[in-house]
């Protein structure tokens, strides 16, 4: 019951409640599921791995330090609880995952759902462009900013202009994904996952349930014209080539896909340079400029566009400016502990052939906690699956104000759940101690911080 809720639950924050319960969507149906999963789940908590990862302490943290952002960045005591359940809804996807999906089974049925989201959204919107937009005689779209009547009418697509002045359609979502470069972050995180699939000397099988839906999935990546999920999809195609041909010829080959995805107007005919990236540039710089004025608690969950007049447009500073060095620091928690332990499954070199359980003799022998069975080559497929997909997230992340959403902690959810299936078996080191976390965890903050001083300092020399 658990698992089949939460798997509601998680399709439910993608496509929104209107989409899927249509005219209860009013009665929050969202929040009861949230409330129904917590009951239903209070015994599988007590016999649950989570309570030994760092990254439950780390989303405690961060539910603490959006607390105080908004007591001492916002001064508006009265909206904390209402700004921390802006917060919570998305940590809650990693105790959903940890708690519920801790199986390969569950594993590849949460990722048919993550690929149901994206056909989904990328059928609604291919339909809008081939009979909506071309053919009808409906709202036509303002020549610059959002007009809520086209809104209604085409509620996939984006107009927007291109650099020659020239209109065209962006691929977009609803709710979390309601930004053409949002949904294309959800699309390259679940690239990957569709390769869960993927079984041996099975050519037709793999055609119709991996190549294919990937095809889709890169064409509804096209849809979006986001360069930042292009940018991602490069590196993934670096991460993915350099382990089979080597890092020259993955790089190599990644410009030639940039090059012919420029020719193919992936971008809707934006350019990507460093001149068209100044504006975001300085924003980066303003957002630097708040978190020293606001160092330890930020100026509040939200709270940014009031002091500069947009958000970060980087999951780093949005993190930083907004939550101070406290949020910062729980966020890198999370992400140090997500980021080690997908590369450690992903290692031949860290993960042993599972060790067999053997029972003691005697008249009444211990009772032997059930694992499922799993063997060093999956655990290591899994881990490469998701570390593609982190590159995915952190890629788009570092060009969108994106530090807190669902798909973050879904895939840290996703990650420790291979780990503890391959620690139960003896296949791999036990996690680190959670002082040696803390500590690296503080140097990933600092290093973070200090990385975007080097990058704005380089950009301001070379103008």
């Amino acid at each position: 019951m658990g698992f089949f809720l939460s798997i509601l639950y998680l399709l439910t924050y993608y496509l929104t409640p209107t989409t899927i319960f249509g005219p209860l969507a009013p009665y929050r149906v969202e929040l009861v599921l949230a409330v129904l999963i917590l009951i239903v789940s209070l015994p599988s908590f007590a016999r649950s791995f989570i309570t030994r990862t760092p990254q439950s302490l780390a989303l405690l943290g961060l539910a603490l330090a959006t607390l105080l952002s908004v007591i001492f960045g916002l001064h508006w005591v009265g909206g904390s609880v209402q700004i921390c359940l802006l917060f919570i809804p998305n940590a809650y996807a990693y105790f959903l995952v940890c708690l519920h999906c801790n199986s390969k089974k569950r594993l590849r049925i949460l990722a048919l759902m993550l690929l149901f989201a994206c056909f989904f959204v990328i059928a609604r919107g291919w339909l809008d462009l081939q009979y909506g937009v071309a053919g009808s005689g409906g709202i036509q779209p303002r020549s610059g900013g959002r007009d809520p009547l086209w809104d209604i009418e085409h509620p996939y697509l984006l107009p927007m202009g291109s650099d020659a002045g020239e209109m065209f359609y962006r691929l977009r979502g609803q709710g979390l994904i309601n930004d053409p470069n949002d949904f294309g972050q959800l699309i390259v995180c679940v690239i990957p996952l569709a390769f869960l699939f993927w079984r041996t000397k099975k050519a037709l099988q793999n055609f119709a349930l991996v190549l294919l839906p990937a095809g889709v999935l890169l064409y509804g990546v096209y849809l979006t014209h986001s360069r930042g999920a292009l940018l991602a999809l490069i590196a993934m195609a670096v991460a993915a080539g350099r382990r089979r041909i080597g890092t020259v010829p993955s790089l190599l080959l990644a410009g030639v896909l940039f090059v012919a995805a420029m020719a193919l107007d992936f971008t809707g005919g934006r350019a990507i340079s460093a001149e068209s990236g100044s504006d975001r540039t300085a924003i980066w710089s303003a957002s630097l400029e708040v978190l020293k004025s606001h160092p330890l608690f930020g100026v509040g969950l939200g709270g940014l566009p009031d002091y500069i007049g947009i958000t970060a447009h980087n999951s780093v500073m949005v993190c930083a400016a907004e939550l101070g060095f406290l949020g910062l620091y729980f966020w890198s928690l999370f992400l140090f502990s997500t980021v080690r332990d997908v590369l450690e499954t992903a290692s031949p070199a860290k993960v042993s052939e599972a060790e067999p359980i053997i029972a003691e003799e005697g008249p009444f022998p211990p009772a032997i906690r059930k694992t499922e069975a799993i063997d060093k080559a999956e655990v290591n497929r899994l881990g490469r699956l998701l570390t593609l997909s982190l590159v995915g997230y952190l890629v788009t992340g570092w060009f969108l104000s994106r530090a807190f959403i669902v798909t973050f902690f879904l895939l840290g959810g996703m990650v420790e759940v291979v780990y503890e299936m391959a620690l139960q078996q003896g296949m791999i080191a036990p996690r680190l101690s959670l002082a040696r976390t803390l500590s690296y965890a503080c140097g990933l903050a600092v290093a973070l911080v200090m990385l975007m001083y080097i990058l704005l300092r380089a950009v301001n020399l070379s103008h």
